[in-house]
């Protein structure tokens, strides 16, 4: 009877573990396929060539490292910093990226400044950007170069600009692309057209600059206001673990850590909505 008993606790665990092992699996392959194929998509346009298994690796080893770091000071922050640990690779490939995108926009003003003196000096379309390509520094020249190299491949000059401002994502770089090509198919004064929007572009900088520095106080006091409870509650576990030791042993203290928590970050975001002014 003790041996059927058993017999029924071990398979019912094995099950047990079986399923859980399928759900963990399904939910890598939906992170692999939504997340890091995302992230791998936007290395590659960096031309940063990371493999999908290499970046799956990576982020769970850097969930393990922060889950480690997280639980020498508790098991619940042990947790939170291992779920930080999926999203931080993620937040800091998109922050390269946007940062990339600011670089190449701020480059792309003097470029069109270039190609415009180019136009007036008698270069055609192609041999102005192969200009841009070798006097501009990263990444505004390596686009630029792989856009002169698709003309030399045989590809359309049209689809090659679309091509670019698809890897970039910048809105300048598609205005720029969206102009040039209705003023080859329709005509126009091209060197003109290129310092009208450079001069656009440098007067959206410069009312972008005006309003993030005086939305840049509120953005910082959303940070501080979000960070400080848990500042706090992390130096009074320090100083104090018999007073926050019952809290973190709870459920209800948990729940409450956790509540607070999630408005917090509503309340980060809520800021951050408010004091950002797109131009």
């Amino acid at each position: 009877m003790i041996g059927i008993v058993l017999l029924c606790i071990f398979g019912a665990t094995l099950l047990l573990v079986l399923v859980i092992m399928a759900v963990v699996g399904k939910g890598l392959e939906e992170y692999e396929t939504r997340y890091v194929s995302r992230g791998v998509s936007d290395l590659t346009e960096m031309f940063f060539f990371v493999d999908g298994r290499q970046l799956l690796l990576l982020t769970i080893a850097i969930a393990i490292g922060f889950g480690f770091i997280g639980y020498l000071f508790n098991w619940f922050v042990g947790l939170l910093m291992f779920i930080v640990g999926f999203v931080a690779p993620f937040w800091g490939i998109k922050t390269l990226r946007q940062r990339r995108i600011n670089r190449f926009n701020q480059q792309l003003v003097d470029a069109l400044v270039q190609m415009s003196s180019a136009f007036r000096a008698g270069l055609s379309f192609s041999q102005a950007a192969e200009n841009v390509a070798a006097e501009m520094p990263k990444p505004l020249g390596d686009e630029f170069s792989l856009f002169v190299k698709e003309l030399k491949l045989g590809v359309a000059q049209e689809t090659a600009l679309q091509n670019m401002a698809d890897r970039m994502g910048s809105e300048d770089l598609q205005l720029v692309v969206t102009a040039t090509n209705i003023a080859r198919k329709l005509g126009g004064n091209m060197a003109e057209m290129f310092e009208t929007i450079s001069n656009t572009i440098r007067e959206r900088f410069r009312l972008e600059g005006r309003i993030s520095s005086l939305t840049s106080q509120g953005k910082m006091q959303g940070w501080v206001v979000g960070s400080m409870p848990l500042v706090l509650g992390l130096v009074l576990n320090l100083m104090r673990p018999d007073l926050m030791g019952p809290m973190l042993d709870s459920t209800f203290g948990i729940a409450l850590i956790s509540a607070v928590a999630v408005m917090e970050i509503l309340g980060i975001l809520l800021i951050r909505k408010i004091v950002s002014i797109d131009v």
